[in-house]
């Protein structure tokens, strides 16, 4: 597994299942065409790519380049990196029929070729004893300590931590535990837990 510093981020959860098997750094949808009226994913977006910088790896088809293009409009292009699959015609596995320009996209190519575009985009990869900045570790059982999962009030809990952060409210426990392990330090999550108390 290639550990790398930046986040990536994809359209869809097809591609984060894809890359999740191959890379271990944070992976983050656009839903698509979402991101055009997703402000709060967008936010996110930019902090991500504050922190720790972004690799945008899209499909490439005309509507990846069309998401891709509104990426780099609205993120600091010295915080931005893009990695380019080729195009490979054909249908993913469970596509009963092919998409419009019949091009596969990131979810349909190798483990080779998404490998490589990473590389060629100029992924930072990370050796072992390297870790990412400002690592948290925290785990499941870290957020159920919290009141963040599995208890009566815990999704009110989560909401209003996710709106202290400046998070997307529709936000997974299991995406704002990746996203803390990655893009928050201890005192971001103190100051936001003692607000949300």
């Amino acid at each position: 597994m290639l550990r790398i510093r930046e986040a990536i981020v994809v359209e869809g959860r097809y591609d984060k299942n894809t890359l999740s098997q191959l890379v271990d750094t944070l992976i983050l949808e656009t839903a698509g065409f979402g991101i055009f009226k997703n402000d709060e994913q967008m936010a996110l977006l930019r902090r991500v790519a504050v922190q720790r910088g972004l690799i945008v790896l899209t499909d490439p088809d005309g509507a990846g380049f069309v998401i891709r293009n509104r990426l780099k409009s609205a993120i600091p292009a010295d915080r931005l990196k893009h990695a380019y699959v080729p195009d490979v015609y054909g249908k993913e596995r469970r596509k009963a029929q092919g998409g419009k320009e019949g091009k596969l996209g990131v979810e349909g190519m190798t483990p080779e070729i998404l490998l490589q575009a990473l590389r060629r985009a100029g992924a930072t990869v990370l050796e072992d004893g390297d870790a990412p900045a400002q690592n948290l570790c925290l785990t499941k059982a870290d957020l159920m300590a919290l009141g963040l999962v599995g208890g009566a009030d815990s999704a009110v809990r989560r909401g209003a931590l996710l709106r202290a952060l400046e998070l997307p409210e529709h936000m997974s426990a299991n995406a704002l535990l990746q996203v803390l392990n990655t893009c928050c330090t201890r005192e971001e999550l103190d100051r936001a837990l003692s607000c949300i108390k």
